[in-house]
């Protein structure tokens, strides 16, 4: 089978099993390992060793969240199913993370009000886009919402490493609560974004 061949039978296989969506899937397959570790070694007192697996299946987690993007555009295979799927993958990992952290203690205190700030923002971006998706608007990622995600998914990481991560650099969690708090302020602005474009085809609506 020669390349041109090959490429075209990529682009159209846009069903549910293509390799984006497998890989989206497995996103989410990774947020009961991610908790189950932390809950074993915080709630259990288990071996911080498990802190160690918890991270490592986190950063795959997230490196699946660029690839399942990055074969979509070149293979063209693009799927209502992923467009779907991908945003809940994302959140559903961050929200249980931020939950399980706060169980655990490591996210305490005024710290709260980040996690708390960030699940906000992404309860109201989802309402926002599902209505906006309705109205046939699209409202592009931008730059400083990707750098967001970015900041928040390593301010996570930290955390996750935790104890296991302080042994070995002491200021791993104290990193992790302060770039919690920066991801946190960027989600304020750019959740008002979100909420800005809504408002505005929320009045053209009712005035139409």
């Amino acid at each position: 089978m020669n390349i041109a061949t090959t490429r075209t039978t990529r682009g159209t296989a846009k069903g549910t099993l293509s390799l984006p969506n497998i890989l989206t899937c497995a996103r989410i397959i990774a947020i009961p390992v991610v908790v189950g570790c932390i809950y074993a070694q915080a709630i259990m007192d288990g071996p911080l060793w498990l802190r160690w697996v918890a991270l490592a299946v986190f950063i795959a987690a997230g490196i699946t969240d660029y690839l399942d993007g990055y074969y979509a555009r070149i293979w063209n295979q693009h799927s209502a199913f992923g467009r779907m799927l991908d945003p809940i993958a994302d959140k559903l990992l961050v929200a249980s993370c931020l939950l399980m952290l706060a169980a655990d203690g490591i996210i305490h205190g005024w710290t709260l009000w980040a996690a708390i700030v960030i699940l906000c923002r992404e309860i109201l971006v989802s309402g926002l886009r599902e209505y906006l998706a309705g109205l046939r608007v699209s409202v592009p990622v931008t730059r400083l919402a990707k750098w967001k995600t970015t900041m928040q998914l390593i301010a996570i990481g930290f955390l996750l490493a935790g104890e296991a991560g302080d042994e070995i650099v002491p200021v791993i969690t104290q990193l992790g609560l302060l770039l919690l708090w920066a991801s946190a302020i960027f989600t304020i602005y750019t959740g008002w974004d979100y909420f800005r474009a809504g408002i505005h085809h929320l009045i053209e609506e009712d005035e139409g």
